[in-house]
């Protein structure tokens, strides 16, 4: 006998793609063959990896930016190889990671009111992988710390304000790593494999605290996140090359506490998870649907909710932090849809009578305050995200610059002044040269610059071509 329909404030949630007008057209969306999710939002700027010749490439559009991007639109080009992954840093909405084929990490300042120039230079270069950076993710509670994992199977830990590497786990994985994600307060982190492990790894004491092997048993990648009560959900493909779905306790491994088999599509299924309502958003690559799951204490504790459907099949896929929500409409979900050219918002709605502000779909969530500095988590503490609350909806702040302070790196200008002492040379000879020094200097920079912009222009020229030419061969 089958109960009586469970009660839940979510069964009705229910998806609609914004109209035309309000998407972002004319997109070249990255056809580079990687799992990740091309796409990054946050309550200013939507950011998607692009197609770009002679390097690698992402676009950052203010959010009102909608409607058709000119080609001529500027880019965040300083990669010299395919970008493969972005993520924007959750204490400063100006600040975004990308990892690249070119084998670096690069942290990047957006102005605060979008670009009017193609960026080439970031705030600091990360160099540590041997291959191809495939994941970048910042610390939730920490500020300025950034975590990397490339495919030379290693994850890097760094502290981005000073430029160092902290951390390198090199020796956890045998096999390529699909995905890390790191735990509520980032004391933990979890990573799905290639050699079909799922491990949870305390990152500070550089050891693996559970780990299962063959957590789903088909070859497909798979995904593992951390979920607010410390389970891991993670997606994956059985032996018969279904999708499936499991929930796990990282005390006892050993049975999943749920297994949900799903279809036989051959799309990797990127999870995104809302703490705050315990909702699962899965959007397979290439498919056209976002499946939603509620996660809960009862039996059988993964509860599906409903599915949004679409024509057309999703390239990738951006999540808005819950402090980017318009709480008026009861909106607990937007997603940015990437299709072949264009980028398509899908809000995701609670129907509700009343105009007031409905406090049990939004509890107090994570802010953009860091609950941590850089120091003291590498010292061993942890925190919780500060929390705040969206009764008056949110309005962003002003957002402190990225400064960088590179440690051990001695000063040129005193070095050269000692030297000038020894020769004892009259004093006023020295000034004029270190004058004539630093004009050189920004005279080089100015045409290093110039360089570097007249290359991205060439290679906008060069796409137009290639259009033009695939045009007259059709």
């Amino acid at each position: 006998m089958r109960r009586v329909v469970r009660q839940s404030k979510f069964r009705h949630v229910f998806g609609q793609a914004v109209k035309n007008d309000q998407c972002y057209d004319d997109i070249r969306v990255s056809r580079v063959t990687w799992d990740s999710s091309f796409c990054a939002v946050n309550p200013r700027f939507v950011a998607i990896i692009i197609e770009a010749s002679g390097g690698g490439a992402f676009l950052v559009l203010p959010l009102h930016k909608t409607g058709r991007i000119d080609k001529s639109y500027p880019t965040v080009c300083g990669h010299t190889g395919p970008v493969l992954d972005i993520d924007w840093c959750p204490h400063n909405d100006q600040v975004i990671a990308s990892g690249s084929e070119d084998c670096t990490v690069m942290v990047w300042q957006i102005p605060e009111n979008g670009l009017t120039l193609s960026l080439t230079e970031p705030v600091v270069i990360l160099e540590g992988h041997s291959k191809r950076v495939g994941i970048v993710a910042w610390h939730p509670t920490a500020r300025n710390v950034l975590l990397s994992a490339g495919c030379d199977n290693a994850i890097i830990i760094w502290n981005v304000g000073t430029g160092e590497a902290l951390l390198n786990l090199d020796d956890m994985h045998s096999d390529m790593i699909y995905n890390v994600s790191w735990n509520r307060n980032g004391s933990l982190i979890c990573t799905a494999s290639k050699d079909k492990k799922v491990r949870v790894i305390d990152p500070r004491k550089q050891e693996i605290v559970a780990e299962k092997e063959k957590a789903h048993e088909g070859a497909r990648p798979m995904r593992a996140i951390f979920l607010a009560d410390g389970n891991v959900f993670t997606t994956g493909f059985s032996r018969m090359s279904e999708r499936q779905l499991a929930l796990w306790n990282p005390k006892n491994m050993q049975e999943p506490i749920a297994l949900h088999e799903m279809d036989t599509s051959n799309g990797v299924l990127l999870p995104f998870y809302d703490p705050d309502t315990s909702i699962i958003y899965l959007c397979g690559k290439g498919d056209s649907s976002i499946r939603y799951f509620e996660i809960t204490d009862e039996s059988p504790y993964v509860h599906y909710l409903n599915t949004f459907s679409s024509k057309e099949p999703q390239r990738g896929m951006g999540y808005m932090p819950k402090r980017g929500l318009d709480v008026n409409k009861c909106e607990i979900a937007r997603f940015f849809k990437l299709h072949e050219r264009k980028c398509e918002p899908i809000i995701m709605t609670v129907p509700r009578k009343s105009d007031l502000f409905q406090d049990d779909l939004y509890p107090d969530t994570a802010g953009p305050e860091a609950a941590l500095e850089a120091e003291e988590w590498f010292e061993g503490k942890n925190a919780d995200p500060i929390l705040i609350s969206l009764k008056h909806g949110y309005i962003p702040g002003k957002n402190r610059d990225l400064k960088v302070v590179k440690k051990n790196i001695l000063d040129s200008k005193p070095t050269a002044n000692k030297k000038c002492d020894l020769i004892s040379v009259p004093k006023k000879t020295t000034d004029t040269t270190s004058v004539q020094n630093e004009a050189k200097l920004d005279e080089i920079l100015k045409e290093i610059k110039s360089i570097k912009d007249t290359i991205c222009n060439q290679d906008e020229r060069i796409s137009k071509l290639e259009q033009q030419m695939a045009k007259i061969a059709a």
